[in-house]
């Protein structure tokens, strides 16, 4: 009989670990958190609930490993994306797009449902995640005053003020395709105009100040 490596064994718990999480974001979408058991996930999973509490001591643990996951995942992605573009105005559009797409089949529960599922501290670590988020947006408000695409404005307030139209927009209306994206259009065109952005007549974004030196 072959001897199985250390490797090939921990390539094999990383696979169903990742089938663990994968049925659980299903599940999440087609069921919803309540009521929902670490047999179904189980079950949906195609593996034993012992192997499921290998990896998982309950629901809560299993949910917060799932929001950091999908959270880690959209960073890097979209820490790519935007390395991509240079003007800080369509970084803008970028961030808001991505993350009204995002939010739209995002299958976690909002802000104030994972709070009253989470205890204080897993809440405390997923939120800590998720303000990295908060930070980027700061970072792409930063360089477009700085360069005068944008008017000088409280940062943390305006990224407070952009994050709540996100969640706004993305839990209006349908999404079917068409309409969803000229939901996004409106909402990047929006928070564009709200942040200061101005355009000239074939949409390029304009400068409305000096860079600063």
């Amino acid at each position: 009989m072959p001897r199985i490596s250390a490797a090939n064994n921990a390539a094999q718990r990383a696979e169903t670990q990742r089938r663990v999480l994968t049925a659980f974001g299903e599940l999440l979408f087609t069921h919803g958190l309540p009521g929902l058991t670490m047999t179904d996930v189980a079950r949906h999973a195609g593996v034993g609930r012992t192997a499921v509490y290998n990896y998982y001591a309950d629901i809560e643990e299993l949910l917060i490993s799932y929001a950091l996951d999908e959270t880690e995942r959209f960073l890097a992605e979209l820490r790519e994306s935007l390395s991509r573009l240079e003007n800080p105005v369509e970084r803008l559009a970028l961030y808001v797009r991505t993350q009204v797409e995002d939010l739209s089949r995002r299958h976690l529960p909002p802000g104030p449902a994972m709070a009253a599922v989470l205890s204080p501290s897993s809440f405390a670590k997923l939120a800590d995640h998720v303000g990295e988020l908060s930070v980027l947006l700061q970072g792409i408000l930063r360089d477009g005053m700085a360069q005068g695409y944008l008017p000088q404005a409280d940062i943390g307030q305006q990224a407070q003020l952009i994050h709540g139209t996100l969640s706004s927009s993305a839990a209006r209306g349908s999404n079917e395709p068409a309409e969803l994206e000229a939901r996004i259009a409106r909402t990047v065109r929006f928070i564009q105009l709200g942040a200061g952005a101005r355009f000239d007549d074939d949409g390029a974004p304009l400068r409305v100040s000096l860079p600063l030196p």
